[in-house]
């Protein structure tokens, strides 16, 4: 009987030890570039750039080929992440044009929020472009546990702009948000140095990670963007990749055909001389000179992406933790004459997207996907990957099924918006398929610097511009098909579901 027993409470022992295992939720690690196209990569095409890192993770977890940014510029963009949704639905525009900010009762609803009510720690680091619950963003601060952020751009020495990162002993903007992430994962005394030398408007709201919690972090860089690229490599103290990086290949950094190239928009719908200068690509010698300084910066992310690992593999959590990578848009350097973002081109929307998982398969590690996913569906992904339910007012979907490749229905279109009216940028809508994209553009005489979202469909307003693109055969958009009677069904079809996605959506 008692070797019996014996056996039983071994059995029931090793039984609860693997539950308990099986139990324990995964940790989360998001990480969120600026202004960081597709072509990047050097998995996506790169003819300079090396990015092994950020390669690596794409093949042991999955990559997105079609990764699309809704509201392709920065504050709207990070507005989509917190709430999921669209920017028509959330109508959180920059808080400038817009006036809005994202209300309490929304934030409580953000995938972090949640994952902290389901028994996490949480960090919010680097970037921030939005309002949440007032102007100080007192919700954001005291429901996160460890919140280290600067509002609006960071620059190159983020110190520089924001006392708060006056305690990083890293004074380059992508080392020191490092930095930050390893201060709030550690847990032995080697950063006791950055929660003592905390700015004290900062102190009460920086904390290391609870070792009983799983925990999750989100880091937010502003590079590569180009408000961020200036001084870079121009103190003795940072390190060499920015200031000598790739001067020994800087010849092979090319430009898009034709260059320059007329802008392909007319001048009703943009206007160069509207535009931030930094914007303007028509300098063939100032914009050779900030792709490198790009191209410097995304091997610094990648770098990152390495020492991010190394780090979580040196404190025990590398076996627990998902990493996902994506950016807030892409961005113009010359193509259609055009700099900047916000317009609907693919080099403003279509960004890289990586989902890394330790619990992948081998039959999951490594696969590309095709499908047309956007960046609200990260929040509900991270939520069904951590067992939390996904709010019914996420309109973006989980992206796991695809992942584990399941046969559902997925969207054919995906649905584009810019509605940023400052610095001659037009209102735009637009719908992408596979094969093809249209884009609409509304009249900036009666709406500039004024945030009217609904304006299309309230008053049935016509667009003074259309194009549709086959993207398939025409993928740098070159070809507008608009007045070809051969795609004169195709065009109608795409009116259509533009109309019907807006009101969808709202």
């Amino acid at each position: 009987m008692k070797t019996i027993l014996y056996s039983i409470f071994i059995l029931a022992f090793f039984t609860s030890c693997s539950t308990q295992k099986q139990e324990k939720k995964p940790n989360i690690i998001f990480i969120f570039s600026d202004d960081q196209r597709f072509n990047s990569l050097g998995m996506t095409g790169d003819p300079v750039t090396q990015t092994p890192n950020i390669d690596q993770l794409a093949k042991e977890g999955a990559f997105f080929n079609n990764a699309y940014i809704t509201s392709p510029i920065c504050g709207p963009s990070r507005a989509n992440i917190f709430t999921a949704q669209w920017e028509r639905k959330n109508k959180i525009g920059f808080n400038y044009i817009s006036k809005n900010i994202i209300s309490e009762k929304t934030y409580k609803k953000s995938w972090q929020v949640l994952l902290k009510e389901a028994g996490y720690s949480t960090a919010f680091i680097g970037k921030h472009h939005t309002k949440i619950g007032d102007k100080k963003n007192t919700p954001l601060r005291e429901n996160t546990d460890f919140c280290y952020y600067g509002d609006g751009h960071l620059g190159f020495y983020p110190a520089k702009k924001h006392k708060q990162f006056a305690n990083l002993k890293n004074k380059t903007q992508i080392e020191g948000m490092l930095e930050a992430t390893k201060a709030y994962l550690t847990q032995d005394d080697t950063y006791d140095y950055f929660y003592e030398n905390a700015d004290s408007s900062i102190k009460n709201q920086i904390k290391k990670r609870d070792p009983n919690k799983p925990f999750s972090a989100w880091i937010n860089l502003n590079l590569p963007h180009a408000s961020s690229i200036g001084g870079m490599g121009s103190k003795p103290t940072d390190p060499e990749y920015y200031k000598t990086g790739y001067d020994d290949v800087k010849h092979k950094i090319g430009l898009p055909d034709g260059y320059p190239q007329d802008i392909s928009l007319p001048e009703n719908v943009y206007a160069t001389p509207d535009l931030m200068k930094y914007y303007v690509t028509s300098n063939k010698g100032k914009l050779l000179n900030e792709k490198l300084k790009m191209t410097r910066a995304v091997h610094a992310i990648d770098l990152m992406v390495g020492n991010l690992r190394a780090f979580l593999k040196d404190i025990g959590e590398d076996e627990n933790t998902i990493i996902v990578f994506t950016s807030d848009n892409g961005l113009f350097l010359g193509e259609h004459g055009l700099g900047g973002k916000t317009i609907l081109y693919d080099e403003s929307v279509h960004v890289p997207m990586i989902v890394y998982s330790p619990f992948f398969t081998d039959k999951t590690k490594g696969k590309v996907i095709n499908e047309l996913v956007v960046g609200q569906d990260i929040p509900a992904t991270i939520l069904e990957m951590c067992g939390v339910a996904v709010p019914e007012s996420y309109q973006g979907k989980s992206v796991m099924s695809l992942i584990e490749g399941k046969n559902i229905k997925w969207r054919n279109e995906i649905f584009l918006e810019n509605l940023f009216t400052d610095q001659g940028y037009p209102r735009q809508e637009a719908v992408r398929s596979k094969q093809f994209k249209y884009i609409r553009s509304f009249s900036k005489e009666n709406d500039r610097n004024k945030y009217v979202p609904n304006q299309s469909i309230t008053i049935n307003e016509a667009p003074i511009y259309e194009e549709l693109f086959d993207v398939l055969k025409d993928p740098k958009e070159q070809n507008n098909l608009v007045g070809n009677i051969n795609y004169e069904a195709i065009l109608t079809k795409f009116r259509a579901k533009c109309k019907t996605l807006v009101s969808e959506l709202d």
